[in-house]
């Protein structure tokens, strides 16, 4: 294990120092914005402690990420596989493109969280949040899953406009109001049993994290959003 103390260190030097290392864990102290750390590693585990920059675990393959604070835009963009924990909020297009792994926010995800997620293969990417997301959540979704999980109870989770170009994967809401300006190719339903039975492992590995109760958790009210197929986006689109 490495303890890299990454006060006044430009981005640069502190992935570098971290590939260089060749430890499996790392620990970074005085994360002050740093980006694209963890870039497409596949086998580490790193625990940063401050703020992590754009692009934190961007193409990840495998390896694990904890912020114990919050991330700034792009967290997990394009990740293939691995675990990204963040015990604080994400900013702007968490999870974007992501195709593999998942990412549980503890707190809030900003704008466009999940755009262009997309499953590959086997590979199921899933984005867990604890509080509430901005607008465009989910858009352009092909694949995956996104859960909003509302533990402010808040009256609107989510922002406007959500699901906007989606036409794969679910997108899963607790809370007791529908989910304002859907566009009319996104289904909405309340989540029955069974539908929630299809989140529960991955939002009790978020309680897990997190200190939660999985039953308190997933014992109130759920919309799910999926695409409407008989008005559905994938015709606007040249490959299907």
């Amino acid at each position: 294990m490495i303890a890299i103390d990454a006060m006044d260190m430009p981005y640069r030097k502190l992935n570098e120092t971290i590939r260089l290392s060749g430890e499996r864990e790392v620990v970074v102290e005085h994360c002050l914005g740093q980006r694209y750390i963890g870039s497409g590693l596949s086998d580490s585990s790193i625990e940063i402690h401050g703020t992590a920059g754009n692009a934190l675990g961007a193409y990840l393959n495998g390896a694990q990420i904890t912020v114990m604070g919050n991330a700034q835009d792009a967290t997990g963009d394009t990740m293939n596989d691995g675990r990204i924990i963040i015990h604080g909020s994400s900013g702007d297009a968490t999870g974007y493109a992501m195709r593999g792994g998942r990412i549980f926010v503890r707190e809030n995800a900003g704008y466009r969280a999940g755009i262009h997620m997309k499953a590959y293969e086997q590979k199921i990417p899933v984005l867990v949040i604890g509080g509430h997301a901005g607008s465009f959540l989910g858009e352009y979704q092909a694949g995956g899953l996104i859960i909003v999980l509302n533990l402010q109870n808040d009256p609107h989770p989510v922002g406007n406009f959500c699901g906007t170009g989606m036409h794969g994967g679910k997108i899963f809401l607790c809370g007791v109001a529908a989910p304002r300006q859907l566009p009319s190719q996104v289904l909405l339903q309340q989540a029955d049993d069974a539908a929630l039975e299809e989140i529960r492992e991955p939002v009790a590995e978020f309680c897990s994290y997190f200190g939660q109760d999985i039953d308190r958790v997933l014992g109130r009210s759920f919309y799910v959003l999926t695409p409407n197929t008989s008005n559905p986006y994938h015709q606007l689109y040249t490959h299907n």
